[in-house]
């Protein structure tokens, strides 16, 4: 029988169009329409991790202009209370700026893939592999701005402590510390962020406050299109976003762990966006990198990204240092 068999090969359009350049067929290069599917796959999961990056401010920086940003806002004027003398002109008022600045950093991984584990795997290793950075570099970049956002100069203790060496894990965030958190942001004159305040939550931390007959699921205040990722719900005009990235420290009272929750007013820190250094996917094909590999053995599949945050105004944000139920079991982060 296999005297019949036909090679179909030999009827193949020899100008078939693939993924990949063949010069000796004559076929288009149509590899760049996967290089926008895996960074578009990316850029969707990298947001999907973006929770501190929704209430920065956004300062452009230029391709070009540096690798700083600079940030600058008037003191406040006090109120002018003495009453104007009749025909004397009085001292003129001091007028005071504050220059914050902040230095970009660039960040990224990459993974290489053999050319067996491409072939024969039964996952599309690359597309998961895309997938799958998406994810780190989201959380890469929030964290980063975490990181800067909870070294906050105004600080609450739950259980009326002290102190973070203090905190017990039956020191919980409760509903009396939520509103005493929205009243110090009020009397430091903090906007709010379209009509309320926002405070980032750990799901730890976020379990015990539930339990509040006033706590209000985001399902029954919002719509739709009006929810921030991670929104969960609203407390004392309070809106809450659950991450669990939002800080967990150690040095808690018998070693138990310190959660921060941060409550946010309007603009409280920056964020620098560089034009030309945004978040971006690298992906190398086999047989792309030349002599260096000379089989075509290799492809790698990679991000890279520049980032940088500063609080802007310290008066509008506000960290609450409390235990909780989980305090014996989660790690630091």
């Amino acid at each position: 029988m296999d005297k019949y068999l036909l090679n179909l090969q030999l009827f193949a359009d020899p100008n078939t169009q693939t993924t990949e350049k063949n010069d000796t067929a004559g076929g288009n290069d149509l590899s760049p329409t996967m290089k926008i599917y895996y960074r578009t796959q990316l850029l969707e999961n990298s947001r999907n991790e973006h929770y501190y990056a929704q209430f920065g401010q956004k300062q452009p920086l230029p391709k070009g202009e540096g690798k700083k940003v600079e940030w600058r806002k008037f003191d406040t004027f006090e109120k002018a209370l003495t009453p104007l003398t009749e025909g004397v002109t009085p001292d003129g008022r001091n007028i005071n700026m504050t220059r914050l600045e902040a230095e970009i950093h660039q960040y990224g991984d990459y993974a290489t893939i053999s050319d067996r584990l491409e072939l024969e795997a039964v996952d599309p290793i690359i597309a998961l592999t895309t997938e799958e950075f998406g994810a780190q570099a989201g959380d890469t970049i929030d964290t980063l701005t975490r990181n800067e956002v909870v070294t906050g100069t105004h600080v609450i203790y739950a259980g009326g402590k002290l102190s973070r060496s203090a905190i017990t894990s039956s020191d919980k965030l409760t509903p009396t510390l939520v509103d005493q958190a929205a009243t110090h942001l009020k009397k430091m004159k903090a906007p709010t962020i379209n009509g309320d305040y926002v405070a980032i939550i750990h799901p730890s931390v976020s379990f015990d406050l539930r339990e509040s007959s006033d706590w209000l699921d985001v399902h029954k205040y919002a719509q739709p299109g009006e929810i921030y990722n991670g929104e969960i719900g609203k407390l004392h005009g309070v809106r809450f976003v659950e991450s669990t990235e939002a800080k967990i420290f150690t040095g808690g009272a018998s070693d138990t762990k310190v959660y921060g929750t941060v409550f946010l007013g309007k603009d409280a820190y920056g964020i620098v966006e560089p034009s030309a250094e945004s978040l971006e996917v690298i992906v190398k094909q086999r047989g792309s990198a030349g002599t260096s590999d000379p089989l075509n053995q290799r492809s790698t599949v990679g991000w890279k990204a520049s980032h940088a945050a500063k609080i802007l105004y310290q008066e509008r944000l506000v960290r609450v240092e409390s235990g909780s139920s989980y305090g014996d079991v989660d790690d630091e982060n």
